[in-house]
């Protein structure tokens, strides 16, 4: 299990059923590519909002279909769940307790733009 949260502890979460982070990306939508973050994938039912249910604010552009949440009290961009995987959270690596985003290897580039993937360079 892992544990995350936004900057300021308004928001906890935790990811149950994975012994490692699984399927780290970088996306390059309109969206993430400012955010500039790792996203690791979390199952739906696996991605447990612990505290701060009521701080987290949903942002949702063009098609709707995406929910990102990021906290009201911070700012910080805690997880969403995908367009083109609805049964997946994306998690903001950043916001797990104890990793180290630039010690990271095996992150895969994701063309959010049109939706196929590319492997990393």
């Amino acid at each position: 299990m892992f544990k995350g949260s936004c900057h300021c502890g308004a928001v906890k979460f935790e990811i149950h059923n994975q012994t490692e982070l699984q399927d780290l990306m970088r996306c390059n939508c309109s969206l993430c590519q400012k955010k500039g973050i790792v996203m690791a994938t979390a199952k739906l039912d696996d991605l447990v909002i612990t505290e701060g249910a009521d701080k987290l604010t949903l942002y949702q552009w063009n098609t709707k279909i995406a929910k990102h949440y990021f906290c009201s009290v911070c700012g910080i961009y805690t997880h969403h769940q995908r367009r083109r995987r609805p049964d997946e959270y994306g998690v903001n690596v950043a916001c797990i307790e104890g990793v180290d985003v630039s010690s990271l290897t095996n992150i895969r580039h994701t063309d959010g733009r049109d939706l196929s993937l590319v492997d990393e360079a």
